[in-house]
């Protein structure tokens, strides 16, 4: 849905301006030239309708720059995503509205999302926006995990990290992601009180959910030819990337590896943050808000 709008922005922006321009060097040089006949003819200068711009021509001068900025603003600099499941808890939730820096891993244009310029790479811990590898036209939002040549092992709810080496020799070995509980309970799934935990992901320090009434079965995982079940080596040019909702999200434990091509942008900041709860006999429809949470708005870790 965000690439068909993308496509259509582009559209009006280049009709409203071609139009603006065929006006330019044709259609407003002839009106000229007719008025300066009829001018002429009445012996005096004429103001009538035949003076006015055409409303196609009015109304394209008009919302062409406010496109054409939309554009570029949404298609290079900042766009915004709506927060739609758990699967990121606690660091966004449902009625999160946030802002995703477009130009953080590169320049892409808008319809067939082809990168012209190259500005950066994830790092690890950045929370991203991607197109779902298994389908493109879905966004999906995690936080990257493994860089291109990492190895990656998920075991008894533990992420181990072995990052490449290119040298082969004096290489750091596998190591646990360093996790210190925080508390339990603030937050609730199937009825099953959460355990919160603060991660250190690189120079990234984060907050995940475990669910201690849940265990998911090493045989569900995405199996990668030549690893283990739950081991996987990260394909130069992808990512591995984790939901902080452990239990409750899909992600390339799942479905294997982000391409760099399928890559959207960082998510930065939350601008905006609803809450939809409400007792059940409510006549309010369900995407109608019940409050907004202000301490929400800020930077996302």
């Amino acid at each position: 849905m965000a690439n068909y709008f993308s496509i259509l922005l582009v559209i009006l922006t280049v009709a409203t301006g071609l139009i603006w321009l065929l006006d330019s060097l044709l259609w407003a040089p002839a009106r000229k030239e007719k008025l300066a006949c009829g001018e002429a003819v009445a012996g005096g200068s004429s103001t009538g309708p035949q003076s006015e711009l055409p409303w196609l021509v009015d109304t394209s001068q008009q919302i062409f720059p406010v496109i054409a900025f939309v554009l570029v603003l949404r298609s290079f600099l900042y766009e915004p995503f709506q927060i739609p499941s758990g699967s990121m808890m606690p660091t966004l939730l449902v009625g999160d509205f946030i802002l995703v820096e477009k130009y953080a891993y590169g320049l892409k244009d808008p319809v067939f999302r082809t990168k012209f310029l190259e500005t950066g790479e994830p790092e690890r811990g950045d929370v991203v926006v991607f197109k779902y590898p298994e389908d493109p036209n879905v966004d999906y939002i995690k936080r990257v995990v493994g860089l291109p040549g990492d190895t990656i092992v998920y075991q008894n709810k533990q992420v181990f990290i072995k990052p490449y080496c290119e040298s082969g020799s004096d290489c750091p070995k596998q190591q646990p992601v360093p996790l210190e509980f925080k508390e339990r309970g603030e937050f609730v799934q199937d009825m099953v009180p959460l355990l919160r935990y603060t991660e250190q992901l690189g120079d990234v320090t984060h907050d995940i959910l475990r669910n201690p009434g849940r265990s998911i079965p090493a045989s569900n995982f995405y199996t990668q030819p030549g690893t283990r079940s739950n081991e996987w080596i990260v394909p130069e040019g992808q990512y591995f990337v984790l939901g902080d909702n452990r239990e409750n999200s899909r992600d390339s434990r799942f479905w294997g590896f982000v391409p760099d091509d399928n890559l959207v942008g960082k998510a930065v900041a939350i601008w905006i943050s609803f809450e939809f709860e409400r007792p059940a006999d409510s006549v309010l429809p369900g995407w109608v808000p019940t409050g907004i949470r202000f301490n929400r708005i800020g930077g996302i870790e």
